[in-house]
């Protein structure tokens, strides 16, 4: 799917109400898996020891944290959309975030997001972004939630 082109926000703000797309799959291989472990200091053995979650473990398979799993969010979302004349995109917050299932080592996941609303304050556009990951070839969703992002235009 081609990235959403946003210029203005005028433009952004036809979008609100709107699905703006559906990212590429991207695999969360083991090895991503064991980066951010490091990264985050989280090395429980069901996200980083993959001989002990094919016994113990009740997915047979190591897991991305689920946090792995949200820090994807920017990368995906940039692969839907890409927004010019800015300044800088900050990360505002994130709401009603619901892990639906973990995603194992080496599976894909992709983002589907839809723009829920758009404010203008006093020049920054505070977009509320509906957003959905899933696992690829599964019914249940990986995690749902909004994620609010500022956009400083110039």
């Amino acid at each position: 799917m081609e990235r959403v082109v946003i210029n203005s926000y005028e433009e952004f703000e036809k979008l609100v109400g709107q699905q703006i797309g559906v990212s590429e799959y991207v695999e969360i291989p083991q090895e991503r898996i064991g980066l951010f472990a490091d990264a985050t200091l989280d090395h429980q053995w069901i996200h980083v020891d993959a001989e002990r979650a094919k016994t113990d473990s009740p997915y047979h398979s190591t897991i991305a944290h689920g946090y792995l799993t949200l820090s994807m969010l920017p990368h995906l979302w940039n692969g839907i959309i890409e927004v010019n004349n800015l300044k800088m995109m900050v990360n505002y917050g994130m709401d009603k975030m619901k892990f639906g299932q973990p995603v194992l080592a080496g599976q894909s996941i992709r983002l589907v997001a839809s723009l829920q609303s758009l404010a203008n304050l006093r020049g920054v556009a505070k977009a509320e972004i509906r957003f959905t990951i899933e696992i690829k070839e599964q019914p249940k969703k990986a995690l749902e939630g909004v994620a609010t992002f500022l956009y400083y235009f110039e």
